[in-house]
């Protein structure tokens, strides 16, 4: 016998909240359930942080589109995220999660990722909610208004609408794959697992270490890396006091020809290929930041970078682990859950350090992971 579900046969209907006094309401009703749905809407495309457009929250009765432009008091939201009681459901919630941080400093506790609980499931890693929706439910979602710019106002009906559906379908979707993974061992794991991407996300980035983002840092050396670091640090703090996107500050290949070469004029930078805009605004801080290099004792220069792929181990290592994995895989888990070659190589990397940190282990030897990541690390240690 099928149980009716509400979300399945009706169209999602919604409430915008423009209003302080609507948004404590609403929150506060929200926070009588177990769990509620969450998305946001953002615009990012020259901007270092995401500009948030719209808010949506579900509690199982009500969807609340909240327009934070009109709503100067989020106390009553903050709160809802806070609230330790409340499971709080988001799909794929990287960026969500950076939004909430950057515009309220608050990640939502306790927090649920469907994408994360469908790994878990064997249903594929990074699965789409549109394609969820459509596994579970044999429905298929209308993403017409995707590339909706969620600054502009007024937003259309069939805009909100759209908004609304994804998190109007979100709590059954969390309700199903709940039962689901009842079913299995795998629940706490799960849970490990989104607190880990809010771990990840209060791990605030550290400007000294930009430079090592930029594609080829590891063809310079020592002196040349000195200068990259300089100028990728100054860069990002400049990205973040202009809110602009690191390329519209200079572009990551220019800062690495201006480390590369050490050029002393600014027609030097413009012969580099740097774009007239950088040099006028940027030029003179940057020989400024190269220049300084000359009064830095060489031993703080940073170590040279070294490859993993370059050890004569690399290769035959990372077969022996994704061989040794696949035979420890339990039959219910697909093995990319438990490590994929970005894990793998973590752990080869930390495994080979002349000195190792070792208190900050490669993820496959901290939580659930542990129990596969000790043999995979014995078998590197004796391979």
């Amino acid at each position: 016998m099928s149980i009716s579900i509400k979300e399945i046969e009706n169209a999602p209907h919604f409430r915008l909240i423009t209003t302080n006094q609507a948004l404590d309401e609403v929150c506060r009703q929200a926070r009588q359930q177990r769990a509620v749905a969450l998305d946001t809407e953002f615009v990012r495309t020259r901007t270092f942080y995401p500009r948030l457009g719209l808010i949506q929250l579900y509690d199982g009765e009500q969807v609340s589109l909240i327009d934070p432009n009109q709503i100067d008091d989020f106390s009553p939201f903050v709160a809802l995220l806070a609230d330790p009681s409340l499971c709080k459901v988001l799909h794929a919630s990287s960026e969500d999660l950076e939004v909430f941080q950057h515009y309220f400093q608050q990640l939502p506790r306790p927090m649920m990722d469907t994408q994360v609980m469908a790994s878990f499931l064997n249903l594929g890693h990074s699965l789409g909610f549109a394609a969820l929706i459509k596994h579970y439910f044999q429905l298929e979602l209308d993403k017409g208004a995707s590339r909706t710019d969620w600054l502009a106002r007024p937003l259309s009906e069939n805009q909100l609408r759209y908004a609304a559906a994804d998190v109007w379908y979100l709590l059954p979707l969390y309700r199903r794959m709940q039962t689901a993974l009842a079913q299995t061992r795998w629940q706490s794991a799960v849970q490990n697992d989104c607190e880990s991407l809010l771990h990840k996300r209060e791990r605030s980035k550290d400007s000294d270490k930009a430079y090592l983002a930029i594609a080829n840092a590891w063809r310079l050396d020592r002196l040349e890396l000195m200068r990259l670091k300089l100028l990728a640090k100054w860069r990002y703090q400049e990205a973040m006091k202009r809110d602009l996107a690191l390329n519209f500050v200079v572009k990551s290949e220019h800062l690495w020809l201006a480390a590369k070469h050490h050029p002393k004029h600014t027609s030097t930078l413009l012969e580099m290929g740097f774009s007239s805009s950088e040099v006028r605004i940027h030029g003179k801080k940057i020989l400024q930041l190269i220049d300084q290099v000359k009064r830095i004792d060489e031993q703080a220069f940073p170590p040279l970078i070294e490859r993993l792929a370059d050890d004569p181990r690399y290769r035959s290592a990372l077969k022996m682990l994704q061989r040794e994995l696949k035979a420890l895989t339990p039959p219910d888990l697909p093995a990319e859950v438990i490590a994929g070659k970005k894990a793998l190589e973590e752990l080869m990397r930390w495994c080979w350090q002349a000195e190792r940190d070792e208190a900050q282990p490669p993820e496959l030897l901290c939580g659930w992971r542990r129990e596969f990541g000790l043999p995979l690390l014995a078998s590197l240690q004796n391979f």
